[in-house]
């Protein structure tokens, strides 16, 4: 296909402004010439961020709708087609310039092909305004589908060119993956071990595995060193040393998992030591790679290659410690010790990563960061028995918990310190003490070291100061955690909190069926006498009345239970809190039960109104209203002050429920006895005929009468199973 003038001079200016305009802009951006000089930092930028080309790539996929689109819809897409969505491609000439350590060869494909891209945006862009001049040309249609297909090769032909010079950086992300999936093997491995179910497969040894597990770890030395030299040397090395890296990883964590399998899981707390070791290993080529990947190409007073130097040489560090382990591992005298500076060298590393600018992902609450110091209190006994008795056995298992509680303790203190709600001066305080409460309890596991050592009994004596730092600065933490709720913080756990908000949810029940009240009317039917004309408006009135004077008890109780916790008369004192809860439960079980009644009256007199319900339902729901009221008038009244302007709201509230109840009976009965006098009985003139009738009446009268009796003793029942799941307090007011 020709595309030299694909359009010609009539078809150039038929083309709408906007075409034109993107006709320009492909060929300034795309044909310009290739002399200006760009800094090597979007050199590599450009070679990372392949995103314009992706979404040239699915805006072609809208070319078929071009025939039919208007012609603002054809200029803003042609518009995105030739910026590509990003404005580092508006001069491509960047790549006259290439990354340092890309090969020429592969800088003068990827800018050629872009520069046929760009042809192919132009004329892919000319088409389609020809084919909006003449939507109904075949030709002209098949040409532009020709052109779409065309400029999608090339953005293929792109793609391949980047993803070629980009090699080192895509090897990096990959290995990354890899051992972070590793990280999360040994974890699981971690939880088998210290459940005593990690057990070797064989009649093996750890000797049997002690000089493979060497054999690697000094292999992936080898590999640490090609992975830093590799920054600064071309992407296929680079990525051949961060693919070496990964597959080594590997092997060395499976040959880490067997030997510690083969220690046998009676002796849990060693198989963890070995897993942590090789652990700490994979950690510290997860952040050396992603050190690596930033620093490639960088200058050598790069900030980030500072990074990498540091990343080296925490690599080296865990290395060494792993094959410190090892060779310790089954030297009963010496791995307590070992384990113990292991775990030091961790919480040294694990500190400069929560002391350093960066800001945690996700953020926690401030009641995680308070019951993580728990775990550094329990530590912290176990660290002072362990110096006490100087058993390596203690000594191990000091060394595992504490790994945990420290780490768990610093990433807690951090994520809640970085919530939005938390000021910087409670979060630098935070920040201040989850610093000292690290460096008092390393002190103190320094100071087990020593005692190792060279125990005497003035050093075990010391241990109560070191022990006492700790509990001051986790004390001060603490205090933080606090500072960080605020006034309005509630624990959802609390039980009165629970009480409350188990009431507005029994007010907000309430209301709604308020407003179903409010949506019905009564039936249309003919006059009738005075009397009973307006009985249903009365029926539905007084249940309005009722819904809304409910509505206000429940809300003015949970205005008295929020007195009672301001008062501290519940929820402030630790030795009262079975009790308080007990109150709560029984406060929660009478709201719940008000709403309850409140929403079968509701639906008795939408049945009633409707004419599908008994007044006696009506009676019998009015009654369970007023009975439930008064059960949570009870439960209020047990703790609270009866002076109080709460509790008189709260009492009035109550009047106000039992008024409304008794009007809705009293209009409910007015009714049932009408009709009762209104039902005319027909007495039989005959003798016979006149006794029959006097004999089934009797009998209708005992059958009414023993239902009577049976449902009498069946609500007796229910009243009885609810009893026993009241509250004390309850009981004896109700009795």
């Amino acid at each position: 296909m020709n595309f030299k003038y694909p359009l010609g001079l009539k078809g150039i200016r038929e083309l709408p402004f906007s075409l034109k305009a993107c006709v320009s802009v492909i060929e300034l951006t795309f044909t310009a010439p290739f002399t200006t000089p760009i800094p090597p930092a979007l050199n590599r930028t450009m070679l990372e961020d392949s995103t314009p080309v992706v979404q040239i790539s699915h805006l072609l996929l809208d070319t078929r709708d071009l025939s039919s689109c208007s012609w603002s819809m054809l200029g803003e897409t042609t518009t995105s087609c030739c910026c590509g969505g990003s404005t580092q491609w508006q001069n491509p000439s960047c790549l006259s310039f290439p990354t340092p350590g890309l090969p020429p060869q592969i800088g003068f494909q990827i800018r050629t092909r872009v520069q046929d891209l760009g042809h192919g945006c132009i004329f892919l862009v000319q088409k389609a305004g020809a084919l909006q001049v003449c939507p109904t040309d075949s030709y002209t249609k098949r040409e532009l589908i020709e052109c779409a297909r065309a400029v999608t090769e090339k953005v293929s032909l792109v793609l391949s060119a980047l993803q070629a010079g980009n090699k080192g950086t895509q090897a990096c992300i990959t290995a990354a993956t890899a051992v972070s999936g590793i990280i999360a093997d040994l974890d699981t491995t971690i939880m088998f071990a210290t459940a005593g179910t990690l057990n070797a497969e064989n009649n093996e040894t750890f000797a049997d595995h002690r000089e493979n597990i060497l054999k690697t770890a000094k292999a992936l030395v080898e590999d640490t060193k090609l992975l830093v030299s590799g920054a600064a040397s071309t992407p296929d090395k680079l990525a051949q040393a961060a693919q070496s890296s990964a597959a080594t990883i590997t092997q060395l964590a499976e040959v880490v998992k067997l030997g510690a399998a083969s220690l046998g899981s009676d002796d849990p707390e060693t198989q963890v030591v070995l897993i942590n070791a090789i652990k700490d290993v994979a950690k510290a080529l997860s952040d050396l790679i992603s050190a690596t990947k930033g620093a490639a190409s960088k200058p050598a007073d790069d900030p980030s290659m500072y990074q990498l130097k540091g990343a080296a040489k925490v690599m080296v560090t865990n290395v060494t410690s792993l094959l410190k382990t090892v060779k310790a591992v089954e030297d009963e005298a010496t791995r307590g010790t070992r384990a113990l500076e292991a775990t030091i060298e961790y919480m040294k590393q694990e500190l400069t990563v929560f002391q350093s600018k960066e800001v945690p992902e996700k953020t926690s609450s401030p009641e995680e960061s308070i019951r993580m110091t728990k775990g550094i209190t329990m530590a912290t006994a176990k660290a002072v028995a362990a110096g006490n008795s100087c058993r390596q056995e203690d000594v191990i298992a000091t060394a595992n918990l504490s790994r945990k509680a420290v780490s768990d303790m610093l990433t807690a203190c951090k994520q809640a310190s970085f919530h939005p709600d938390v000021s910087e001066e409670v979060r630098t305080r935070a920040l201040r003490y989850g610093t000292e409460c690290t460096l008092g309890y390393l002190d103190l596991l320094e100071h087990v070291l020593v005692i190792l050592q060279k125990p005497s009994p003035e050093l075990k004596h010391q241990l109560a100061a070191f022990s006492k730092r700790v509990a001051g600065a986790v004390t001060e933490l603490i205090q933080a955690a606090e500072a960080m709720k605020g006034t309005e913080w509630v624990d959802p756990e609390d039980p009165t909190v629970i009480a409350e908000t188990e009431l507005l949810g029994a007010a907000a029940s309430i209301e709604a069926a308020a407003k179903k009240l409010e949506q019905l009317k009564p039936r249309a039917k003919p006059k009738q006498a005075d009397e009973t004309l307006d009985f249903e408006e009365q029926i539905l009135e007084a249940a309005k009345s009722i819904a809304a004077a409910t509505s206000a008890l429940v809300k003015s109780a949970s205005a008295a239970q929020r007195e009672l916790v301001a008062q501290g008369k519940v929820g402030s004192i630790p030795a009262n809190a079975a009790d308080d809860g007990q109150w709560s439960q029984g406060l929660i079980s009478a709201a719940r039960m008000v709403a309850a009644a409140t929403s079968s009256l509701c639906e008795a007199a939408n049945a009633s109104v409707q004419g599908h319900a008994s007044e006696e339902k009506l009676i019998s729901s009015a009654k369970q209203v007023a009975a439930s009221t008064a059960q949570l008038l009870v439960a209020c009244k047990v703790k609270a002050d009866q002076d109080s302007e709460a509790m008189r709201r709260l009492q009035a509230a109550g009047n106000a429920v039992k008024r409304a109840s008794d009007n809705l009976v009293r209009a409910a009965q007015k009714a049932a006895f009408g009709k009762a006098d209104d039902d005319d009985v027909v007495v039989k003139t005959k003798f016979v005929g006149g006794i029959a009738q006097i004999i089934a009446a009797q009998e209708e009268m005992l059958k009414k009468e023993r239902e009577l009796e049976e449902a009498r003793k069946k609500l007796a029942q229910i009243r009885q199973q609810q009893y026993k799941f009241l509250p004390t307090e309850l009981r004896e007011d109700e009795g």
